[in-house]
């Protein structure tokens, strides 16, 4: 008796953890023209992530390679943002394939036909926990007709053929029907349940932009479904612009939602292009626009207020947003058909996404994304406490940023419990690219100090975060992030530059120069050490350094240099050479950097005593 009882006391806190970990009563379902939850019909304004369950925008300085897994901090931000913009769906880039141009260190999802990585598949057990934890429903490409995170042309490379066999090839068609059957049949090692069975995921989608015949699209949802009894299936076929919307996949029984994705520059022209695709679906099926964006802020809402206003549309996705990043700061992605100014969206918008009017087109988006739900906004809640993290210089001090928070406020005090000083107010972690947020330049060499950060937003402030200290104060720092020429002493022939970001590691403000050009700083104290950042196009050295304790008499400093070389450079990146200088026994009051080639000079930091 006590062993059944037992039995029925685990099978009963089973089915309990399996409820809870379900963070949705319906799966999401069809009927004519409308999405369903339930009763209720389904429309939604939201964003594309493609970083959700692969980074591909680690472009610190040092890093040879943009991609890695996500961790749960920046998961969870990017479900954030998205829920305070009252976004309710999420729509990935797809199930990452290894690339033979990549390092052997970048973790795909899939590493070879019916080879699995399973840390990776991890991160998107954790991916749907969280969004079963956070209410946010996720549209799930099964494949990426693009090679930037691995796609149909590395399937076709697994067995020496070529991308375009992929559609009809039976080989690489039974590859990919073994991606699509490891997925669908996965058990989640964190909530115990299968992704066949997860109400997470909005539906399954055959690909990303996808060139495919209609006979392998109804080859492929034909299995979808033969796997999945529960989850509608969206076509992934690339409509569009003049490509519109198939009456194949209209026609088609295993196809469930159909979709397009518009990059048209005038307002109108999207408008008409969506209503061509309306027409053609004629009410049979649910419509979704998969991806919309890269106008302006009133062209959006102009297309926005036509879809809401348009019951044959269940959704759009705006491209693109990025989360914080675990380090602080933001991640990057300078957008390529973006013609030059946009990037992806930082929620709640800041000032360095002022060329694309970020704050603007985050808030308009906003009141679109509630509107469709035919509720009212609510207000924008008071952001979580920031993260602080370990400080061991008082030039180097990050944080975890909270979403929805538009500044910061800094405090430091020389005692654990206080008093506490403000010492800097609207600080933006928007306004760097991968290097340190904040550098306290007026610590005093010699003392120690406790440090805490509170976000803010305008509907208050955060409780400050953590305390962290004793920082002691052994060394000072003169930094120069290029946002302009204010920290030069002198200089002949440099040029302030921004744009095309992406090649230089998405470093907003560089200072570039030809042969001859100079830049001179003045060492505030005791030179000990210095780092130059340069972007480079030749292999041979761009920059000479040198030092002088008079402006008069410059002599040569030696140093070393480091190339960071990306061994897949999609985007044209130029040569990352960090240049170190070490100490020296004479005395340096001028350190002088001199170009002998094309560099572009994006940080540089000279410590002193």
């Amino acid at each position: 008796m006590k062993k059944h009882a037992l039995l029925l006391i685990c099978s009963v806190f089973i089915s309990l953890c399996s409820i809870f970990s379900q963070g949705f009563e319906h799966f999401i379902t069809a009927s004519g023209q409308k999405l369903m939850d339930g009763k209720n019909e389904f429309r939604f304004i939201s964003f594309n992530i493609p970083n959700l369950n692969f980074v591909e925008d680690e472009m610190s300085f040092t890093t040879a390679s943009p991609f890695r897994l996500p961790t749960e901090y920046e998961i969870r931000d990017a479900m954030l943002s998205v829920k305070q913009m009252g976004g309710q769906v999420i729509r990935i880039y797809t199930i990452p394939v290894k690339r033979s141009d990549q390092p052997d260190e970048v973790p795909a999802h899939v590493l070879a036909p019916g080879l699995f990585n399973e840390d990776a598949f991890r991160i998107n057990d954790l991916m749907l926990s969280l969004a079963n934890e956070l209410k946010i429903r996720i549209i799930f490409p099964l494949l990426n007709n693009w090679k930037w995170m691995g796609g149909r042309p590395q399937y076709a490379a697994f067995r020496n053929k070529h991308e375009n066999d992929f559609w009809t090839d039976r080989e690489l068609i039974e590859d990919f029907k073994k991606t699509i059957e490891f997925t669908l049949n996965r058990t989640n090692t964190l909530t115990g349940i299968k992704y066949k069975d997860d109400k997470a995921i909005l539906c399954w989608e055959t690909g990303n932009e996808l060139g495919n015949p209609s006979e392998w699209a109804a080859e492929i949802t034909a299995y979808i479904k033969k796997l999945d009894k529960n989850h509608l299936v969206m076509d992934g076929y690339f409509a569009g612009g003049k490509r519109p919307v198939r009456t194949e996949s209209v026609n088609d029984p295993s196809i469930d939602i159909l979709s397009s994705h518009h990059y048209e520059t005038n307002p109108d022209e999207t408008i008409e292009s969506i209503a061509k695709n309306i027409e053609i679906i004629g009410g049979k099926k649910p419509y979704v626009i998969g991806e919309f964006g890269f106008q302006s802020t009133a062209a959006l809402d102009k297309i926005m207020n036509w879809m809401i206003s348009e019951p044959a549309i269940a959704g759009g996705l705006i491209w693109s947003l990025r989360s914080h990043r675990q380090e602080g700061g933001f991640y990057w992605h300078s957008e390529p058909l973006g013609m030059g100014i946009y990037k992806a969206y930082h929620w709640p918008g800041f000032s360095s996404g002022s060329a694309y009017d970020e704050k603007d087109i985050l808030r308009v988006m906003r009141d679109n994304a509630f509107s469709i739900q035919g509720v009212l906004a609510t207000a924008v809640e008071k952001p979580a406490s920031p993260v602080l993290l370990n400080i061991d210089k008082v030039y180097d001090i990050n944080w975890q940023g909270s979403a929805g928070a538009s500044f910061y406020h800094i405090e430091r005090a020389e005692y654990p419990n206080g008093p506490w000083h403000r010492i800097a107010c609207n600080i933006s972690d928007a306004g760097l690219q991968y290097t340190p947020l904040y550098h306290d330049n007026n610590a005093e060499i010699g003392k120690s100090y406790y440090y805490r950060v509170i976000a803010c937003n305008i509907s208050g402030e955060s409780e400050p975060s953590a305390t962290f200290g004793p920082v002691r104060v052994n060394r000072q720092a003169l930094i120069d992030d290029m946002n302009n020429y204010g920290k030069f002493y002198h200089s002949t022939g440099v040029v302030h530059e921004t744009g095309e970001d992406r090649k230089y590691k998405e470093d907003m403000h560089r200072m570039a120069g030809v042969k001859g050009s100079r830049i001179t700083y003045l060492v505030p104290g005791k030179f000990i050490k210095a780092k130059i950042y340069s972007f480079e196009k030749s292999e041979s050295r761009s920059l000479m350094i040198s030092g002088a304790a008079a402006k008069e008499h410059f002599f040569d400093i030696e140093y070393k240099t480091t190339g960071f070389i990306e061994k897949n450079s999609d985007y044209g990146t130029w040569r990352p050479v960090l240049y170190e200088i070490s100490g020296t026994d004479k005395q340096i009051h001028f350190l002088e950097i001199e170009f002998s080639g094309e560099a572009k000079i994006s940080r540089v930091e000279v410590i002193y005593e």
